[in-house]
């Protein structure tokens, strides 16, 4: 992937700016092709209640996988109902029913392979055509996830089909504590899974609560923690596709 010098200096302006202010700037900047992804987990709750005071009517995108947790559900209403309207982006009718056709509902237990396509069909590909509609993409990526997350960037030009897009991580240098406080400051909504022990909220079944000392990504798609180890991605954030 080639950046341009000019892109090379958006760069650097924009990773020293705060969440604030590129908030701000990506809404003046960009206006409706500027948009938070979110998956609704604490870190994109956050994004949302800063956004809703610096950069008001910003887009919020999330994929509904239709395999939530009934938790997430109610998480999302309550979201929309405070902050205005999500818009919601599933997997293709055909795609989802040939997959299911073909290697049943629970394809992902089989092998590492089918957990990947049924992430694919549920989660990569809608995600793409959310991302097809923005220019700058804001997600709640934070460097404490994992190690294999460790060095994310802030801000990042990534590949969307035949062009670039910003993809901007405005927490990705906040910790776990941090978020909590940010979160009982201003009564932002949680997801009642943080009650449960979930540290990482995804699919049903795929997602599963952690123990203290294990890696906050242990929980998703469990049974191939010996096969990972903390490489657990979905592949929404792992090469040109970049929630």
């Amino acid at each position: 992937m080639v950046v341009a010098e000019a892109q090379e200096t958006l760069l650097e302006r924009l990773n020293a700016m705060d969440a604030d202010a590129l908030f701000a700037w990506a809404l003046e900047a960009h206006g409706d092709r500027a948009a938070i992804v979110t998956s609704f987990q604490d870190t994109g709750c956050v994004m949302i209640d800063m956004m809703s005071k610096v950069a008001p009517g910003m887009r919020v995108l999330t994929v509904d996988t239709l395999r939530l947790h009934a938790e997430t559900y109610a998480h999302m209403d309550a979201m929309e109902a405070r902050y205005g309207a999500i818009e919601r982006f599933t997997p293709a009718p055909a795609r989802l029913k040939k997959m299911v056709a073909q290697h049943g509902e629970y394809l992902f237990f089989d092998s590492k392979a089918k957990q990947e396509y049924c992430c694919t069909i549920r989660k990569t590909e809608p995600n793409q055509r959310a991302l097809e509609s923005v220019d700058v993409w804001f997600t709640g990526l934070r460097r404490d996830h994992s190690s294999f997350r460790v060095d994310t960037p802030k801000v990042q030009y990534v590949e969307q089909g035949d062009r670039l897009i910003l993809k901007i991580a405005p927490l990705v240098d906040w910790d776990q504590a941090r978020i909590d406080a940010y979160v009982a400051e201003n009564d932002v909504p949680k997801n009642a899974l943080y009650e449960k022990g979930f540290t990482s909220i995804g699919c049903v079944i795929c997602s599963t609560p952690t123990l203290p000392q294990e890696d906050k990504r242990a929980g998703r798609w469990r049974w191939f923690n010996a096969l990972d180890g903390d490489k657990k991605e979905c592949g929404i954030h792992i090469g040109g596709s970049g929630i």
